[in-house]
């Protein structure tokens, strides 16, 4: 390429779908990430806040199955797509869109691109106050293409657990929020030791606080650990939302807490940019 030569411009939305747009990020799989993206969006929309879910985990999309939201199919007006609604809460995966859960999706990255760009532009969001956008573990084409096609996204929320294998990959994912200037809203341990629900000992089955030292040493927020809970694996199998179903469990005010401390970040623009 000649010095006159210039790489065209990523492409950009004209417009965000929503006032506040949050990645869920995480380094690699198996960490519970898009669980926490799940009850993220759920704890915003019962707190009364028009509320979009995206999942673009096209090889893996799992949020229909946390939300009970299996074999639904997407309708249209003609023009755009309508997304799945569940209260306050539009919902859209690649998951509605296939014939059977087994079929694979064999894309390349351009496809990847074009696809995520359509689920912005050609769906029916309306007005959300927050979009929440569940992404596959690493720092590949999903994510890179929403923070290039999002004006101004407002951050990214990465959980890990507590290994130091996690933990290794969760630092890179910093460093791609930092290479492209993505606000840091904090990072979520979670499986963070196991309280026995008979005896009430707590046992540190992968180790505990990793992530928040990891967190200080990168200098990003640390918002807060969540412990294993089974009543989330039996939810999640279920397809009923742990916040949703388990409001005045100490989980879910646990979770409310770091929701709340999630909005103040972006109400208040504190998150790092490291």
């Amino acid at each position: 390429m000649s010095n006159s030569q210039k790489a065209p411009a990523p492409y950009k939305l004209s417009k965000s779908p929503a006032e506040r747009s949050i990645l869920v990020l995480s380094g690699k799989g198996g960490v519970g990430k898009s669980t926490v993206a799940a009850n993220l969006a759920i704890s915003l929309s019962l707190q009364g806040f028009k509320t979009g879910l995206l999942d673009t985990d096209f090889h893996g999309p799992s949020i229909p199955k946390l939300l009970g939201l299996e074999g639904s199919r997407l309708t249209s007006d003609g023009e755009k797509v309508n997304p799945v609604e569940m209260g306050a809460l539009s919902v859209i995966s690649v998951d509605f869109m296939l014939g059977s859960r087994t079929d694979p999706v064999i894309w390349r990255g351009p496809m990847k691109m074009n696809v995520i760009k359509q689920l912005f532009e050609d769906v029916n969001w309306g007005d959300l106050d927050y979009m929440i956008i569940d992404c596959p573990p690493g720092t590949g084409d999903e994510p890179l293409s929403v923070v290039q096609l999002i004006p101004e996204p407002s951050g990214a929320v990465i959980v890990t657990t507590p290994q130091e294998l996690s933990l290794s990959d969760v630092r890179r994912s910093i460093q791609f929020c930092s290479a492209l200037n993505l606000p840091v809203l904090g990072v979520i341990e979670n499986m963070s030791g196991f309280v026995c629900p008979h005896c009430g000992e707590r046992t540190e089955l992968f180790g505990s606080g990793g992530g928040q030292e990891m967190a200080e040493e990168m200098g990003v927020p640390f918002l807060g650990k969540i412990p294993i809970e089974p009543d989330i694996v039996i939810s999640g199998d279920s397809g009923k939302p742990f916040v949703y179903h388990n409001g005045h469990s100490d989980f879910a005010k646990d979770f409310e807490r770091i929701v709340g401390d999630i909005i103040e970040k972006v109400s208040s623009g504190k998150g790092s940019e490291k």
